[in-house]
């Protein structure tokens, strides 16, 4: 994931306009886009979004070119698509392996000459807007299957990025688990500690097939309905309860990084981080601390703890 955020940092800072973002449902693949669009030099510029799969054929074309007063019955004025609103900055389309073949050869044609038209227009409009796509389909096996364009999906993948399925990043478990007992103690008003190892030794565990998406209802609804001052394992979905006894699987070496730089505990993911800001920084404590989120002397008290010392840093 530390190689990931890498990219989605290069990408954003770059002027690359296709990005296509492939996973499973629910490893985070909108907040990549997101985050895409939030890293870019334009990051005051428009972000918009929709759900390929969720919107008709004919109503995801007007909702994506827009039309023309006239074009339809309905059609009383002028309306602008999410094409031409999203000028200068990001269109997310979600489930882009859900669109129509026909609309595909539209799309295709922004992608190509960045031009589109209206719907009932005569008229070729020029846009530049950054395209990021998202699917969890094989867009190959589609392919093969003759419901989505080849052409286009070349074009599409110009920077293709991959979100590994949480199953196979068990080490983020722990990180995200925290996380969201943060989030959710902020939004609901409570003090509910960070879970027991034996609690956290359960969701290390569970494969997650719901990826991230899954893992936030889990931690929510226990927050919700269960927990007062600490999560339980009772608290936990009896599906989770089952993964009990036996060793954790191993993660596939293809979803890790090398072993000698990737790291294994909590503690090493804080020291990658906390070294990684301070290299952006220049070695400037004062503003890696506030990157970080911490006070410069919580800063300078974790450094002592991974080097012994400070001598290794230096700066303000």
């Amino acid at each position: 994931m530390l190689e990931i955020f890498d990219k989605i940092r290069k990408i954003g800072q770059s002027k690359a306009n296709t990005i296509l973002i492939t996973g499973e449902s629910g490893s985070g693949k909108e907040l990549v886009a997101r985050a895409i669009h939030s890293c870019s030099h334009d990051d005051a510029r428009p972000f918009m979004e929709i759900n390929c799969a969720s919107v008709p054929e004919t109503l995801l074309e007007s909702e994506l070119f827009g039309y023309e007063k006239g074009a339809f019955t309905d059609a009383k004025t002028r309306k602008k698509g999410l094409v031409e609103l999203a000028e200068g900055g990001t269109l997310f389309l979600d489930e882009i392996g859900e669109m129509g073949i026909t609309l595909q050869s539209r799309l295709l044609r922004v992608l190509e000459n960045k031009t589109f038209r209206r719907v009932g227009g005569v008229k070729d409009l020029t846009v530049n807007t950054r395209i990021v796509s998202a699917t969890n389909r094989d867009l190959g096996q589609a392919i093969k299957d003759k419901v989505f364009r080849e052409d286009l999906y070349y074009r599409l993948k110009v920077i293709p990025l991959h979100i590994p399925p949480l199953r196979e990043r068990r080490e983020d478990v722990p990180l995200l688990v925290n996380h969201f007992v943060e989030r959710f103690n902020r939004e609901l008003g409570k003090q509910v500690a960070a879970p027991e190892p034996a609690v956290m030794d359960y969701l290390v565990r569970y494969d997650w097939p719901g990826n991230v998406r899954e893992m936030r209802n889990v931690i929510e609804r226990a927050m919700l309905l269960e927990a007062q001052d600490e999560l339980l394992v009772s608290h936990l979905p009896s599906e989770i309860r089952g993964h009990a006894g036996g060793d954790i699987p191993t993660v596939r070496s293809s979803a890790v990084v090398v072993d000698s730089f990737f790291p294994k505990t909590l503690r090493d993911v804080e020291r990658v981080q906390i070294e990684r800001t301070l290299e952006q920084t220049h070695g400037n404590k004062s503003r890696a601390a506030a990157i970080l989120g911490i006070s410069r002397q919580t800063l300078r008290e974790k450094l002592k703890t991974f080097h012994g010392g400070e001598a290794a840093v230096v700066g303000p």
